[in-house]
């Protein structure tokens, strides 16, 4: 026992911890993490990769199955006279938040798992992409959601053009300005939501608090949606309104329908402002 012993004295000062464990990592004075360099506006060599592409094609397929999924649960909440025959608004919170949670999950480690325009811009803003795939995501992103509520009107031609298809549209007695102010906040909270579960430095922090980034955010698409579905159906997410719209291609699609594009992409940007300066506290320059 004693030789035991003193082996792993021996081993314990020869291969010592490298990183301090849970809460001990809170009294290091260097960092205990790794913060990626800002990416490069542009960065040409990324045309080169197969793991761009590959990250596009995920983020393509992922978005598909997202509007697949979502657009038929819509429909069939829309389809029956009682709501108590359904899932209910509710079910249709669920579906959306349940699909971002699985789709996050199963491609986070490929693309980021964005499956938002929205969510691209907000972080192409805090330099974590360059804009060469900001690009390249977002239309992926769209032709996915076009291609997902296309499947859908090619199984159910005459129930989706009769059930409205998904679309986003704002609902009777609310103004535009209401839309658009719950269309900011809500992207406003999916975002804020996606940097705090993604953070860095956050989880190197908190290292004694385990957490699934996915879980997180696919909450709180869930409670978005409970929110505002009421007022625009809740979009804070330009694919997935643009699929079902030019899916659906009647006029009360595309009315209003810039709210759905303005909105994220203003919620996105004050997501990104506030967590870079004010969450992230970054000092600005001294004279």
């Amino acid at each position: 026992m004693e030789g035991k012993d003193e082996d792993v004295r021996v081993g314990a000062n020869r291969y010592g911890e490298r990183q301090p464990i849970g809460t001990a990592a809170q009294t290091q004075d260097a960092k205990d993490y790794r913060e990626a360099p800002p990416a490069p506006l542009f960065e040409p060599i990324e045309l080169t990769s197969w793991s761009f592409y590959r990250a596009g094609i995920a983020e393509f397929v992922a978005t598909f199955l997202f509007l697949y999924i979502t657009v038929l649960t819509v429909m069939g909440v829309a389809k029956s006279p009682s709501k108590c025959s359904t899932v209910g608004v509710q079910g249709i919170a669920w579906s959306f938040g349940g699909m971002i949670f699985a789709l996050v999950y199963c491609t986070a480690g490929i693309s980021g798992g964005h499956i938002n325009p929205a969510v691209t811009f907000g972080l192409f803003l805090a330099r974590k992409l360059s804009l060469t795939r900001t690009v390249f995501y977002m239309i992926m992103q769209c032709l996915g959601a076009i291609c997902g509520a296309a499947v859908v009107k090619g199984f159910q031609s005459n129930q989706y053009e009769r059930l409205g298809g998904g679309a986003n549209t704002l609902n009777k007695g609310y103004s535009k300005g209401d839309g658009l102010g719950a269309e900011i906040v809500g992207t406003f909270i999916l975002v804020y939501t996606v940097f705090s579960a993604t953070d860095a430095k956050r989880n190197a922090r908190d290292s004694h608090v385990p957490i699934l980034a996915p879980l997180p955010i696919g909450f709180a698409v869930f409670l978005v949606h409970l929110a505002t579905i009421p007022i625009t159906g809740t979009g804070i997410n330009p694919a997935r309104s643009l699929g079902a719209a030019l899916v659906y291609n009647k006029d009360q699609a595309w009315d209003g329908h810039w709210i759905f594009w303005v909105g994220p992409f203003i919620g996105a940007a004050l997501a990104a402002l506030y967590h870079q300066i004010v969450i992230r506290a970054i000092p600005f320059k001294s004279k």
